[in-house]
């Protein structure tokens, strides 16, 4: 009896202890729960930030050109240097002739040093070429200017063989391996080559645009891509990417990497690359069952008009609409050098009617700051009533702006609806996104395309018989995403794209069956490294210190918002009323309720002292001792603006603009940056631009003279 009391008491002992462990099993199963939710929660968030901000700078490109389309369809030039310097800032994107082309850009009259230790070129291209090209990059190597013009040159020959939209077909080879943005990061195609083995005969790519840009090694990346399809032309394929596009490099990053570079030759490169990039293919069709396009499709989207358009028209899709077609051809002659009033058959001056452009008084001279500052506010005010009057512009009266396309001002003999209508079917495959919301509707986030949804995405897969679609133009955690019913498949090949350890890499590969099978990947040997926390840590640290210089870059507007809600003017708001006065400054469409702990430290009673917070982002940010923190806000608000103009009037892209040059643009711009031409600024202007006296101004002396204006209100 004794015996069976034992069992019994080891019984229950053992039954509570299984009963105490599953419990805590259970509750460290909640613990892990809500501790990956919180992660997933912070992960999101900081994906938010990173996205909101990178698409706010894409509309700011665009709102910029549109500024610059209207100056160039609104402000006359009073003097042939005018002219040439209005004209050139978008006249320079047009195409050379053939001839003139082959003349600028004359690869054979380059010398190759024998001191030159790099990797050479002989054309044909044999595999062996492409193979010492990625040694020599590896290795850090530059090829010379002379074998990148001539490859850039052969490119070109080839691209204008091919049409719109390229077909592939996996019955030549064993599988086709789709990639997506590598935005200048060749780490990333390394491994992908490493991976998945070296273009050839049996192993076909599709690089699916947005080579360039972002990254340190765009230049490379293209060599490397040119050359692969010059190697193997039936096995790569290329398409065109928003940011194969000249004016996106000027503020992105790529302009000014070639230069870098190519100090001698760089203006040469880019005018080619600009060409060759105007050539790409804008789609590509696997099996005649798959779209490979960069962004997406409209509801609007007609391959069959894209079979048909004369892609080299549009080298950049950035652009302001047209004016009528009677100012536009009075455009095309004011650029041209050429007399508005033209005779007609009776000997009649046809466009009589038009009035006379005002002649500018001589100017005062600078000593005498009122006068002079004057002449210049008269001169300007004249120039403008003249082109409101010339485009019959009333005061009350907008001017409609819009991206459009960059078509050479030689070929306005079109209808304009059809030009209009070809603009956008590019404009909609390379800057679109999809929604999960049916319909279609323009793409306000980026500011160019437009948001698809999936009924959309339906009715194009049914009108030309597709199984789905394969698009990139958005990073994504994994590399790769699924959509609209597994429909649309974006792929993103460029890892660590915001911070490390922010995303992978993938690209996607599709044999005769046409399921899709990815590889994901980190390029950077960090990442590895890190846990899943440290990886979310990093990244979000990142995300909000951009997010905080985004905010400390509108500290006025933000100090206007808030008083909206401090009526007493006490200084003090509700932490909820500071959430909304931020996003109704910044439109990020962030929760800011959510980010508020991050960014406003608690209080008791709910309140926040603004003041006090804005001075703790200004202490954060401020770099210099010397700059006002108000200074230095409209610097870091206006820094990648100013740096795009700057590119804009560097016509030879040396990195210095003539003093002559400066003046005339400051013209144009003052008014896109509410800076008023006060006396005293224009005359620190002119004192002061050129401070090592070279003749010449660079960015910091562009940067510093915008300091110095905006002082002296």
């Amino acid at each position: 009896m004794g015996s069976g009391s034992s069992v019994n008491v080891n019984y229950k002992y053992s039954l509570q202890k299984s009963e105490n462990a599953f419990k805590a099993a259970v509750l460290i199963q909640r613990w892990y729960r809500r501790y990956v939710a919180r992660l997933e929660m912070r992960r999101r968030c900081t994906w938010r930030i990173f996205q909101s901000i990178e698409y706010a700078c894409e509309q700011d490109q665009i709102k910029l050109h549109n500024f610059f389309s209207y100056l160039m369809d609104n402000f006359t030039p009073s003097s042939s240097k005018e002219r040439d310097f209005i004209s050139r800032m978008f006249i320079s994107g047009e195409s050379f002739k053939e001839a003139e082309l082959e003349k600028y850009c004359d690869y054979e009259s380059l010398e190759v040093p024998d001191s030159y230790t790099g990797p050479h070129l002989s054309f044909p291209l044999l595999p062996d070429h492409a193979t010492a090209l990625l040694e020599a990059f590896k290795q850090k190597q530059q090829l010379h200017a002379r074998y990148v013009l001539n490859l850039l040159h052969e490119t070109r020959k080839h691209l204008k063989q091919l049409p719109n939209i390229s077909h592939v077909s996996t019955c030549y080879s064993e599988e086709v391996t789709v990639c997506g943005d590598l935005h200048g990061q060749l780490d990333d195609l390394f491994l992908i080559f490493y991976k998945n083995g070296l273009p050839s005969p049996s192993k076909s790519y599709v690089f699916n645009g947005d080579f360039v840009d972002r990254g340190k090694q765009s230049l490379e990346i293209l060599i490397i891509l040119f050359t692969f399809l010059l190697i193997y032309p039936k096995e790569v394929h290329l398409n065109r990417g928003n940011h194969e596009d000249h004016m996106v490099n000027l503020r992105y990053g790529f302009t000014k990497e070639v230069m870098q570079k190519y100090k001698l030759h760089g203006k040469k490169i880019l005018k080619m690359i600009q060409n060759v990039f105007c050539w790409l293919p804008l789609a590509t069709l696997i099996d005649q069952k798959v779209l490979v396009i960069h962004g997406g499709v409209s509801d609007t989207t007609d391959l069959d008009m894209l079979e048909k358009i004369q892609r080299n028209k549009f080298i950049s899709v950035l652009r302001a609409k047209k004016r009528k077609e009677l100012n536009r051809n009075v455009e095309i002659k004011e650029i041209n050098g050429e007399s508005q009033a033209e005779p007609d058959s009776a000997g009649n001056e046809t466009m009589s009617s038009l009035p006379s452009q005002p002649r500018p008084a001589q100017a005062p001279s600078m000593a005498n700051r009122v006068e002079f500052s004057r002449w210049v506010r008269q001169t300007v005010q004249e120039q403008i009533e003249w082109c409101r009057k010339l485009v019959d512009i009333s005061d009350s009266e907008e001017e409609e702006l819009t991206c459009s396309s960059l078509v050479s001002l030689t070929d306005l003999d079109g209808p304009c609806w059809t030009r209009q209508e070809e603009w956008k079917q590019i404009l909609d495959i390379l800057w679109s996104d999809p929604m999960p919301q049916e319909g279609c509707r323009e793409n306000t986030v980026r500011g160019g395309g437009c948001y698809f949804g999936p009924d959309v995405t339906g009715k194009i897969l049914e009108k030309y018989n597709l199984q789905f679609l394969i698009r990139s133009h958005e990073c994504k955690q994994d590399g790769y995403e699924f959509c609209h019913n597994r429909k649309v498949l974006t792929i993103f090949s460029a890892s660590n794209y915001y911070e490390i350890g922010s995303n992978r890499g993938a690209y996607v590969k599709l044999g005769p069956d046409l399921v899709p099978h990815f590889v994901q990947y980190q390029a950077n040997k960090t990442a590895h490294t890190l846990t899943m926390t440290q990886r979310i840590s990093r990244v979000e640290e990142s995300a909000f210190r951009a997010l905080r210089e985004k905010l400390f870059a509108h500290t006025s507007a933000l100090i206007s918002a808030f008083k909206v809600y401090d009526k007493d003017n006490t200084g003090r708001i509700t932490l909820s009323n500071w959430a909304t006065a931020v996003e109704s400054v910044l439109r990020l469409g962030l929760p800011w309720r959510m980010l508020r702990p991050q960014l406003v430290r608690s209080t008791a009673d709910g309140m926040l002292e603004y003041k006090s917070w804005l001075d703790d982002l200004a202490m954060e940010q401020r770099s210099q001792e010397h700059i006002q923190s108000s200074l230095l806000e409209v610097i870091y608000r206006n820094r990648s603006n100013l740096e795009t103009i700057f590119r804009i009037i560097d016509r030879d892209h040396s990195g210095l603009i003539s003093f002559e040059e400066f003046h005339q643009t400051w013209k144009l711009f003052s008014s896109h940056m509410n800076i008023e031409l006060t006396d005293d600024g224009i005359n620190d202007l002119v004192r002061s631009i050129d401070f090592n006296k070279d003749g010449n101004i660079d960015f910091n002396e562009f940067l510093e003279a915008f300091r110095l204006v905006k002082q002296s209100q």
